[in-house]
């Protein structure tokens, strides 16, 4: 078996919404092996990974898969299985998991969950290894496996904390991104988007957070606000420290000034030798020790969030209850294999360390990690109560007396921190505390809380969901309008008109299309940018009101949608490109792709279609939302059987476009008012045009604002850069244009020979990725509309050989019927363009298909200053180059 190729799709996919690995695995010679073939295949598997014995599979009840697997399924779907088991194994959740035979013998497409693109990787090739060694009749483990995934889950997981607040935002609809390797996390998009990492938001004050930090200081505050505190101060010795804990009075509390979770503390010393070690042990973690009065009571937790006390926990040391057989030692190894305790935060629990604070609070019990507690004897490991040091909690919320509830908010706005933890020692929470009766010993900035959420005893309080309050009003999701544009051809001069358009509501519009990223039309990043990396580029950016995100093809295999739900998606046409790759074989697979941009649209949102062409119709059995057809034909019957039941539609009537929904029917935009359109001649640039005027209206813009937004949208460098961009040398008309494929060069084509008094001199390439038949396709069209043509070829062969796609492109336009005398191969882009110009005569027109506009350009601009007087030259643009 060999692992051919593998990714990780992080955003909504073609198999599922949430993150997966598509890994391609060559399983020849065992294309047809089935396991029941293989004599116990079944037992092996269960004994390296015995919980396959849970997973339902499709029979949808624990065991199926075992089912499966005795009765006969292939070895794709075992390591499918497998590599779910692993990832279970190491604490994470995933299930969901499907295996596809390719249309090549023997190579399987594999897909399955991940919650971490390291541990689905990792998991992903130590399935294959493990089967292939299972089937060999090798010995396997997957121990050293499973400890991997838990160390990258411990590495780049995400804690209890931060997860339940994901969870919240969730449930709200509000949308996460997660900064990759990091525990920043975003909530919402663009220009609602709120910032979480862990507690601590976007919100919290970082003087408050310095103050809570300072122990001392944070006493001294609260101590002038009249809040009981316990008397005490700082010291740099040891010989300080005892001179403290003499002016108190014993007992006393030993801790480091700027620790954190329990680090280094030790409480109830009653002698100097105690204080010693306790001192010795806080230097540890900072030079200078607090040396504090002892408050007798019970530990307690409040937070406070945003002025509201939403939880409070007793917090209980870490403790062993003696068996009257195990030591100490073997009862904290019990303890620490429940498997709610991690590393640190990375579960509801963290394990018992044994470390020297342990071992001073068993010496003040006059005990040994050897000793044998008698049954029933409850052993007490630490003394101070944080969970990060293996403690545990009790809900008491509800315990919680209202003065004491006060208490807390005083504290919370006194230190100033949106999001605080309150410890506090007290004999009753239900009774009001004061100096006699207990005090407040510490604030908390950023604040654990999976005490709150996992209580080991009474009710889970949700404070994931109070922060996201907290963060977000009772109906704002943190949403912003998002409008994908895909197809084959026409998406980028969509894109362009919808976010031109978009001006007139003075939002500032964040757009990904083929040449770049802008933000408000400035651009930003030059470059193919319409994957999923550019669109959350736009959606985390602060700026952004509104995002239109040019959504292709390759993007969506490779690593999913950028984005959660759109607004509006559109799509503008579907024709053969790209054929070939990533398994897309055929125009059914392209719709199948693309059709993922009409499927993740919400209900109330709105489905862009061309009606026209009968691949695009057909992806309304995909919507969720409301559809939008558009058409070129106003008597278009799918149209019309639309708008009878009620739908929505746009469509062209003479000059005029036309927006209609049932019997209400209303002309919005006569075609003389958007110059790209060339009154009508340009037929692609109307159909783009139609489609960006149901967009706008899936939007709710009213028709004078998409009359006013779209008036004026030019086919120049200005506004639609390198798209059908016309340009005059002496009497010479000059087209730039993108087109790679033959529906895109048979649409420019046709338009210029409309426009074009003399003849029309074509200069193409095509990228050398394109199969054979589409590039003899190109060179098809351009033979039947051009009197001349010039082959060039990409500055990226793509991995074809020198001079290969020329001939081939060469080859086509003979078939479309130019003599061979008439065409000629110029490899070079800039040459190819001088060659194409020096052909022309005043009435004849250029037209030039670009890889890399700037190149194309600069020859202009070179050609004009030659031909032209001074200051008559072609504007400068940044052109973009394709990545």
């Amino acid at each position: 078996m060999k692992l051919q190729d593998i990714r990780v799709l992080r955003g909504p996919n073609i198999h599922c919404g949430t993150m997966v690995v598509e890994a391609l695995i060559d399983i020849s010679p065992h294309a047809s092996t089935r396991s029941d073939q293989l004599a116990g295949l079944a037992d092996s598997l269960l004994a390296v990974l015995p919980g396959l014995q849970e997973h339902q599979c499709s029979l949808g009840r624990p065991g199926g898969f075992i089912e499966r697997l005795r009765e006969g399924t292939l070895i794709g779907h075992i390591i499918e299985h497998v590599a779910l088991e692993l990832q279970a194994a190491a604490g994470m959740n995933v299930v969901y998991g499907k295996t596809r035979s390719t249309r090549q013998p023997g190579l399987f497409r594999v897909v399955f969950e991940c919650w971490l693109p390291e541990a689905g990787l990792c998991a992903s090739l130590a399935a294959v290894d493990l089967v292939a060694s299972i089937m060999k009749g090798q010995a396997a483990s997957a121990d050293e496996t499973v400890e991997e995934l838990k160390r990258l889950w411990r590495e780049g997981g995400i804690g209890p904390s931060t997860q339940a607040i994901i969870d919240a935002a969730r449930r709200r609809r509000i949308p996460v991104i997660r900064a990759a390797g990091s525990s920043l996390v975003q909530l919402g998009y663009g220009a609602r988007r709120r910032m979480v990492r862990a507690t601590t938001t976007d919100v919290t004050s970082c003087l408050a957070a310095d103050i809570a930090g300072d122990k001392t200081l944070t006493k001294e505050i609260l101590y002038r606000a009249g809040i009981p505190v316990p008397p005490g101060g700082v010291a740099t010795t040891v010989d300080h420290a005892l001179a403290l804990a003499a002016e108190i009075g014993y007992p006393v509390v030993v801790k480091p000034l700027d620790g954190n979770q329990g680090k280094g503390v030790a409480l109830n010393l009653t002698k100097p030798a105690e204080v010693r070690a306790a001192f010795k042990l806080a230097t540890i973690y900072s030079p200078r020790v607090i040396v504090e009065r002892h408050i007798s009571g019970r530990h307690y937790r409040v937070l406070v969030v945003k002025d509201r006390v939403v939880a409070a926990a007793e917090r209980l040391p870490a403790r062993v209850v003696g068996d009257g057989h195990r030591s100490i030692a073997e009862l904290v190894d019990e303890v620490n294999r429940d498997p709610r305790r991690g590393v640190e935060h990375e579960k509801p629990l963290t394990q018992i360390k044994i470390d020297a604070a342990v071992q001073l609070v068993l010496a003040k019990q006059g005990k040994q990690l050897t000793d044998i507690p008698a049954a029933g004897e409850v052993v007490y490991l630490r003394e101070n109560a944080n969970l990060s040091t293996g403690g545990t909690a009790r809900d008491a919320t509800d315990e919680l007396h209202p003065d004491n509830r006060e208490l807390c908010l005083i504290v919370a706005r006194t230190i100033g921190l949106d999001i605080c933890g309150i410890d506090l020692v007290a004999e009753d929470l239900s009774m009001p505390i004061d100096y006699r009766s207990g005090a407040i010993i510490e604030v908390n900035a950023a604040p654990g809380i999976r005490m709150h959420h996992y209580p080991v005893e009474g009710e889970s309080r949700d404070v994931g969901a109070a922060i996201v309050d907290s963060l977000f009003g009772p109906n704002e999701t943190g949403r912003i309008p998002i409008v994908a544009v895909t197809g084959t051809n026409g998406k980028t001069t969509t894109a362009r008109m919808i976010a031109t358009a978009l001006k007139v509501r003075r939002l500032t519009v964040g757009l990904a299309s083929t040449d770049g990223i802008y933000m408000g039309g400035r651009c930003l990043f030059t470059g193919d940018t319409t994957g999923p990396w550019s669109a959350e580029t736009i959606l985390t950016d602060c700026r952004t009101e509104v995002a239109v995100l040019e959504t292709a093809r390759g993007g969506i295999l490779r690593a999913g949608l950028g984005y959660d739900w759109a607004n509006v998606a559109v799509v503008t046409n579907i024709s053969g490109d790209h054929l070939g790759q990533d398994g897309v074989e055929d125009l059914e697979d392209l719709v199948y792709v693309k059709s993922l941009v009409v499927e993740r649209v919400w209900r109330n949102g709105h489905v862009v279609l061309n009606a026209d062409d009968p691949h695009v119709f057909g992806m309304s059995r995909y919507a969720r939302g409301r559809i939008i057809y558009f058409s070129t034909e106003p008597d278009n019957l799918n149209v019309r059987k639309h708008i009878a039941k009620g739908g929505q539609a746009v469509y062209l009537r003479g000059n005029c476009i036309w927006l209609a929904q049932g019997h209400d029917e209303k002309a919005v935009l006569y075609l003389a008012d958007v110059p790209a359109t060339l009154d009508g001649r340009a037929q692609h640039n109307v159909e783009n045009c139609l489609a960006a005027v149901g967009a706008l209206a899936g939007l709710g813009l009213t028709h004078e604002e998409i009359r006013d937004g779209l008036r004026g949208f030019a086919g120049d460098l200005a506004t639609n850069q390198g798209r059908f961009n016309l340009h005059q040398l002496g009497g010479v008309q000059v087209i730039v244009d993108y087109g790679h494929n033959p529906a895109a060069l048979e649409a420019a084509l046709q338009t210029a020979r409309g426009i074009t008094e003399g003849r029309l001199i074509g200069v193409i390439a095509a990228p050398g990725d394109r199969r054979d038949e589409t590039l003899l396709g190109v060179g098809e069209v351009a033979g039947r509309y051009c009197q001349r043509v010039v082959v060039k070829e990409d500055a990226d062969l793509r991995g074809r050989r020198p001079g290969e796609v020329a001939q081939i492109l060469a080859e086509g336009v003979r078939r479309g019927g130019l003599p061979a005398g008439l065409i000629e191969t110029v490899l070079d882009e800039a040459e190819a363009t001088r060659r194409g110009l020096s052909l022309a005569q005043p009435g004849d027109t250029v037209i030039i298909f670009y890889e890399k506009l700037d190149k194309v350009l600069a020859v202009l601009r070179e050609t004009e200053e030659l031909a032209a007087p001074v200051g008559s030259t072609l504007p400068t643009v940044v052109a973009a180059t394709h990545i």
